[in-house]
């Protein structure tokens, strides 16, 4: 089943209808709905600052929590969690969006596949974040087939503003200038613990990242482009998935909606297609795409060009801004047909892979990239059970091990971090010396 194609320009009559309706049947005027602060369309509709100006501005962060409130009062799908507040005061939100509702905390999917949608980790590429604000409003609102079947099987979770302090400076950085999506691992901002603690206590079965980037042309200029977990510690039928997720669904529905699509990192020979230099998109394990992979997750990186190509949109900013955000929307889209279809099979190759974590089965890799051999020095098959820690440090690491959910095991010598446990290859990754980007250095143990 196909899920309708969304557009920022324009709102078709059968969607204003539905809207409508659900706002009637939920008890809720179109004058009650803007007495809660949001700014709607005519139709009573709640509507983005993005919207309302044509693409013409960013939808700022007091538009944000007014559009977000008068959704979530209008529907009984959907419920908003202020998970922490930057060091400049503005809060980190996750909506939750299901029929039913999925519940706060560890194991709130309730049985079902779940999806986080994680927009704007960087401050200055706002188009994911336009593209999951209406999102959250389109699957909280809409009484089409389509997406009533999506809500009765999957939750939905939404991060619109992952990193607010940035987007009102309209920086790459947070409040300190540092990039988040460097810091998967050691957890440094505040901004990638909160992400870790959704990570750990809501567990997604996917993780769908929305950015930006500058092209090259004619080598590097796709409207879209999108990438998998490429860190070998990932198991391969996680990877798999997260390139089916990506090249048969995310990728295709791009093109159908009308805009080009390729791989992130990839210039290709703008004649022939083929591949001709890979600029970025390595294994590398703290960047989110790759640490979701690592944590069991389908993870894929989304990134929309963000630089006028076109005389069209060279003469006319607002459509250049309106491509942006519509190619999102439809990589959303996307990713919701896999659901659809394929989700159920996500929700059990993630559960797979944290048994065998249990199991501690397996290699572990301190290199190499799904397109890039590790060295024989950059693997480690089976030998180590976990890792002791000393007193010292568990009392400076011992907070982020909790915060990425890994079981720790103290005692009077410190603690041991066994390997025997769902995040298993996440463990080496963080505790042994070989490690590119290691929290500290623990003792290996062949007996636990």
């Amino acid at each position: 089943m196909r899920i309708p194609t969304r557009r920022t320009q324009v709102r078709s009559l059968s969607a204003t209808v539905a809207v409508a309706a659900t706002l009637a049947l939920a008890g809720v005027s179109p004058a009650a709905a803007q007495d809660t602060g949001g700014d709607t369309g005519v139709d009573g509709t709640p509507r983005t600052g993005f919207e309302l100006s044509g693409g013409e501005r960013w939808t700022t962060l007091d538009e944000e929590t007014a559009f977000l409130d008068t959704v979530v009062a209008t529907s009984d799908r959907a419920e908003l969690d202020v998970l922490a507040t930057t060091e400049q005061g503005r809060p980190i939100r996750l909506v939750r969006i299901g029929d039913p509702v999925p519940e706060a905390g560890r194991g709130g999917t309730q049985g079902r596949v779940s999806v986080l949608l994680l927009c704007l980790q960087h401050g200055n590429e706002p188009s994911g974040r336009e593209a999951c604000l209406t999102t959250v409003r389109d699957l909280a609102l809409s009484d089409d087939p389509a997406v009533e079947r999506l809500l009765s099987t999957a939750s939905v979770l939404v991060m619109p503003t992952a990193n607010p302090d940035g987007r009102a400076a309209n920086t790459r950085g947070n409040g300190d200038g540092v990039d988040i999506n460097r810091d998967h691992l050691a957890l440094e901002t505040g901004e990638a613990r909160t992400i870790a603690a959704v990570l750990r206590d809501h567990q997604p079965d996917i993780v769908y990242d929305l950015h930006e980037y500058g092209p090259t042309p004619p080598y590097y200029d796709r409207d879209f482009l999108s990438l998998w977990p490429r860190n070998l510690n990932a198991h391969p039928d996680v990877r798999a998935l997260a390139e089916e997720l990506s090249e048969d669904y995310v990728r295709p529905r791009v093109e159908t909606d009308g805009f080009s699509s390729g791989v992130y990192g990839l210039w290709t020979d703008p004649e022939t297609g083929e591949p001709i230099r890979q600029v970025a998109g390595d294994g590398q394990e703290r960047i989110l795409r790759n640490a979701a992979g690592v944590k069991n997750a389908v993870g894929l990186l989304v990134e929309t060009r963000t630089r006028a190509l076109t005389e069209e949109e060279l003469a006319d900013p607002a459509l250049n801004n309106r491509r942006r955000v519509d190619s999102q929307l439809s990589g959303i889209d996307g990713a919701f047909e896999f659901v659809l279809e394929r989700g159920a099979r996500a929700a059990a190759t993630v559960g797979m892979a944290r048994n065998l974590g249990i199991a501690n089965r397996g290699p572990v890799y301190f290199g190499g990239a799904d397109n890039e051999e590790p060295a024989p020095e950059e693997i480690e098959r089976d030998r180590i059970c976990g890792y002791r820690l000393t007193s010292e440090q568990l009392a400076e690491h011992g907070e982020v091990l909790q915060l990425h959910g890994l079981r720790v095991r103290q005692d009077s010598d410190g603690a041991v971090v066994p390997l025997a446990q769902q995040l298993r290859n996440l463990v080496p990754l963080l505790l042994d010396e070989r490690a590119d980007f290691s929290l500290t250095v623990g003792e290996p143990l062949s007996r636990c």
